[in-house]
């Protein structure tokens, strides 16, 4: 079965066309800045790489020239859109609704409008997607893969926060956490290559990027996450804030004169690393800049990397232990110096770090821990379409047996 994975941003479309028979990877690429003069796509196949100029106005467009690309002579993998028997979303937001992924009708496009309150920058985007497929496939199955579904397992004393119960019966608030996928995958990714039951674990998992969470999975569920209602809780981003004093926050808006919108932009695009750093919020730049001497740069990973460390301490006491750590995402797979900030000094734990085996390592699957090393920490590069791919075609054939 060829799979064809959308995510659809506010601006942007990823893509990948997967055959599922081999899991290789067809055609890959993105629409970036919908909307604007200067949309483009960009176009990786067979390890070539190539842009592609076109105007993009709006989602549905996009995604119709991300087919045509798919079936054209100089770019395309396949022939016709036949071939493409099943289209994958990821969708961010599933509410309480939704603990696993689904196969995509009017009832379900529905339950995720219902809840695009929990992520309005997020599902109605998500959403277009769906919408531009039954326009441009009709017959074309789908399916719904939400970031927030793996993390249903949490109990209530975990996902709840201490406000008036009724904030929780009429608006949902609650935590929901997010990068399930990615949580979900690399667990069972390290479980694989160390030969071990996930459902005998203790594990983990750290995904660092531009966006990042943390999650205790306790014997293959989640049981706590750092993300929240929103994106914003939890760790240091690239531009979130994180975990805030909300009293600071409403002390800012009084301060500062700011109304709702000002204050989410505050706490989502112009605070964490670049907020502290005032150099970037990409960990390269941020390091460069702490290398030559850049006292904020040099606290802005100092707070980045004891962010993430509180955060394990926390989990494993709520575990009772732990028997893997897993890094992934952008910055775990690729900044080995962030890996060792976090990883240094947790010998409490059992945790014995190779830092020779850990240096300059990049986006492969490794053990960063000696072998006599209590606790395994180890890098597991993630592959959240092939997850939803898998989910897809695992869907659709079932309904249709």
């Amino acid at each position: 079965m060829k799979v064809l994975v959308l995510n659809c941003g506010s601006s942007s479309i990823k893509f990948q066309l997967v055959n599922m028979e081999t899991t290789a990877v067809l055609s890959k690429g993105i629409v970036e800045k919908i909307g604007l003069s200067a949309s483009l796509i960009k176009l990786e196949k067979n390890g070539d790489k190539t842009k592609l100029d076109y105007e993009v106005p709006e989602h549905t467009k996009g995604i119709e020239y991300i087919l045509d690309i798919l079936t054209s002579k100089d770019h395309g993998p396949i022939d016709s859109l036949d071939e493409i028997e099943a289209v994958g979303h990821r969708v961010a937001h599933g509410g309480e609704k939704f603990s696993k992924s689904v196969y995509i009708n009017e009832d379900v496009i529905h339950e995720i409008e219902s809840v695009s309150n929990l992520a309005p920058l997020h599902n109605p985007n998500n959403l277009k997607g769906i919408y531009a497929i039954q326009k441009l496939m009709p017959e074309t199955p789908q399916v719904a893969v939400f970031d927030t579904a793996f993390h249903q397992t949490m109990p209530d004393y975990a996902y709840m926060y201490a406000l008036p119960y009724e904030m929780y019966e009429k608006h949902g608030v609650r935590r929901y956490g997010f990068h399930g996928t990615s949580h979900k995958f690399v667990a069972q990714q390290a479980c694989k290559a160390l030969n071990v039951n996930i459902e005998d674990q203790k594990i983990i998992t750290c995904h660092l990027g531009n966006g990042a969470s943390v999650a205790a999975i306790d014997h293959g569920q989640s049981v706590d996450t750092s993300m929240g209602l929103t994106p914003v809780e939890g760790l240091i981003m690239g531009t979130r804030s994180g975990d805030l004093d909300l009293g600071a926050l409403t002390f800012i808006m009084e301060k500062e004169n700011l109304d709702y919108k000002s204050a989410n932009n505050l706490i989502n695009k112009k605070s964490g690393m670049l907020g502290i750093t005032g150099v970037s919020p990409d960990m390269r730049e941020i390091r460069e800049a702490a290398e030559e001497g850049n006292d904020r740069a040099k606290m802005g990973l100092d707070m980045y990397a004891y962010r993430v460390k509180k955060y394990i301490g926390s989990y494993v006491a709520a575990m009772n232990g732990i028997d893997i750590i897993v890094f992934t995402g952008g910055i775990g797979e690729n900044d080995w110096e962030t890996r060792a900030d976090i990883l240094k000094n947790m010998d409490y734990l059992g945790v014995k770090f190779d830092e020779a085996g850990n240096e300059n390592v990049k986006a492969e699957q490794k053990i960063i821990t000696k072998p006599d090393s209590k606790v395994i920490s180890m890098i597991v590069p993630t592959n959240e379409e092939l997850v939803i791919a898998s989910d897809t075609e695992s869907i659709v054939k079932n309904t249709n047996n």
